[in-house]
């Protein structure tokens, strides 16, 4: 299973679980991780009811973790919501396509650099892998080395300096020879010199040289005369005992003295391997993933080389695995929850790619498929909150003043306090009970939480079009409608004249051929409709009757996307196919 991301407390206490208790349960399981999550260009609705569900489905189950997801910007609306009932907002999500953290990555342990060759063979060997990573103190990646590094290391046979070109510790000499310290210190570094074997000392008194490491035998002249001629350090071979004299010789000339019960020919063999993996190791151009890389960009770098395995850094960038070909069989696809929306062109990205185990809605059946059977709850009512409130009252729950105040607000945003025909008295009813517990008288919340909505102090006409946007398709046919309410005719004229330079750049941007926007206003109960794109005229005129007068249509009575303007619009769209 992938890993579990942290949650903030904060929202664990939201959710009425017990942290503690929790974690216990995180500690002895592997939790699924679900994400509940509304669709792109959230509104309050979409935002508060992720929020309240995950509360209601963390409630009292340790069946998996609920965390509320939101597709994109919050709002000014829904941030004075959030702030109000001194709840954070829900973390971004705006792909839910299986990542390297969704599959069984292997929790391989990074290496010290200062490790030998021969010691990362053996580490090889034991734990079947091909390649290692080297980390520093802080789990930073440094490099990493393979097998074939290794092997040709091996055979760069003519690299008789590579002890001091690699600055080795006499601690990987002692390790690799499996050796004892006669005289030196286990700390101190071949700095200089090559590699030698003493022969004879006629021979020797020719071929060291000062700083030099002499493999030698058990012969006594042999080992004085590698002292004289200025080694840095001599190995004694085949398990010889050192002589006293030949201690106090290396002493004074400081010289270190090692023992091996190895003899000439496997020491001569070895030695080399006792060479750090820094030295070898790959630093430059390393291919390697984080645990948020999209698994089909890792299939394609994949594709592309012969390496088995690549590093996983995760999200602070830190060493955390490797991760093989292999491992990408065994993925764990998200797992998710979908409010408030069941229209492919609202949902978010990868959505095709994972697990959809609910949808909770009062919109239209849209045209999103899932691969198996799902809990689909769809009730006409004016708001997702009234629908959850209901399941709140089902299995006998009371929710949490911040909870209720979240469901109050959806409710009132998305019926426009009763008003819009989409109201249900079921809506009316649940907000009603939902004051009671937050704690809030309704007629004045709605005024500061619509105003504070209205509100275009420092804002772009790229935020006001975003705030309430969605894409509609049906068959061939393609749009989008965005909609923003405002108390006062001021405001709502500040807005259209914000936006209507931006549709052309919005209709662009969103990939679709018309774009409409609805400036409603609450008081008067009426709406002005701004469109862009080839007819968009022409169909605001068939859709809805009206004359109208450049790129806007006054359309009273209008206020709900959902009853009063998607469906003439629908129509007037298809019988133009």
């Amino acid at each position: 299973m992938g890993k579990v991301e942290a949650i903030p407390h904060r929202h664990l206490e939201l959710c009425g679980v017990a942290v503690r208790e929790v974690l216990f349960y995180m500690a002895t399981k592997a939790m699924r991780h679900i994400n509940i999550i509304g669709h792109q260009n959230p509104d309050t609705d979409s935002i508060c009811s992720a929020l309240a569900y995950a509360w209601l489905k963390n409630r009292g189950s340790l069946e998996g973790m609920y965390e509320a997801r939101r597709a994109g910007h919050v709002n000014r609306e829904t941030r004075f919501v959030l702030q109000h009932f001194g709840v954070e907002p829900p973390r971004l999500c705006t792909d839910v396509s299986p990542q390297i953290k969704d599959i069984d990555i292997r929790k391989q342990p990074g290496i010290d650099g200062e490790m030998s060759v021969r010691a990362a063979w053996n580490l090889m060997r034991d734990v079947e892998i091909d390649t290692l990573c080297i980390v520093g103190k802080d789990n930073e990646l440094q490099g990493l080395i393979t097998i074939k590094d290794i092997a040709d290391a091996n055979m760069d046979l003519f690299d008789t300096a590579v002890l001091a070109a690699a600055n080795t510790r006499c601690r990987n000499l002692l390790e690799t020879l499996e050796a004892e310290l006669v005289v030196g210190d286990a700390d101190a570094r071949i700095d200089s010199g090559r590699i030698c074997i003493g022969s004879s000392p006629e021979i020797m008194e020719e071929l060291v040289r000062p700083g030099d490491l002499v493999l030698v035998s058990n012969r006594y002249e042999t080992q004085m005369c590698a002292i004289d001629c200025g080694a840095q350090a001599i190995v004694v071979c085949c398990g010889s005992a050192v002589p006293r004299t030949i201690i106090a010789r290396a002493q004074e000339k400081g010289c270190a003295v090692l023992a091996t019960p190895y003899d000439t020919y496997a020491a001569a063999r070895l030695v080399s391997t006792a060479a750090p993996v820094r030295h070898f190791m790959r630093t430059k151009e390393l291919l390697k993933f984080s645990v948020n890389t999209p698994i089909e960009d890792a299939k394609k770098v994949m594709a592309s080389v012969r390496h088995r395995y690549f590093p996983i850094l995760d999200e602070n960038g830190k060493y955390c695995g490797v991760v093989s070909r292999r491992n990408l069989l065994n993925l764990h696809r998200k797992q998710v929850i979908l409010v408030d929306h069941n229209e492919r062109t609202q949902a978010v990205d990868g959505l095709e790619e994972a697990d959809i185990l609910e949808i909770i809605d009062h919109h239209r059946i849209g045209n999103l498929e899932t691969t198996g059977p799902v809990y689909f709850r769809n009730v006409p009512v004016g708001c997702t909150a009234t629908i959850l409130y209901q399941m709140y009252e089902e299995q006998g729950l009371t929710p949490s003043r911040e909870i209720a105040g979240l469901l109050l607000s959806a409710i009132l945003s998305d019926t426009l306090v009763f008003r819009s025909p989409t109201s249900t008295s079921q809506d009316e009813a649940a907000a009603k009970a939902l004051a009671e517990l937050a704690g809030e008288d309704i007629p004045s919340y709605a005024e500061q939480m619509f105003e504070a909505g209205a509100d275009l102090t420092g804002r772009t006409a790229e935020d006001v079009f975003s705030s309430d946007f969605k894409a509609f398709s049906r068959g061939d046919v393609r749009f989008g409608v965005g909609q923003s309410t405002y108390m006062t005719d001021k405001s709502r004229a500040a807005a259209e004249a914000l936006v209507q330079p931006f549709l052309p750049e919005a209709s662009r941007r969103e990939g679709l051929p018309l774009i409409f926007y609805m400036f409603t206003d609450m008081k008067t109960q009426s709406t002005d409709l701004m469109f862009y794109g080839h007819n968009a005229e022409e169909i605001v005129r068939d859709a809805f009757h009206v004359e109208p007068e450049g790129s806007m249509a006054r359309l009273p009575g209008v206020v709900s996307r959902k009853k009063q303007l998607i469906p003439p619009l629908l129509a007037a769209l298809q019988a133009r196919q």
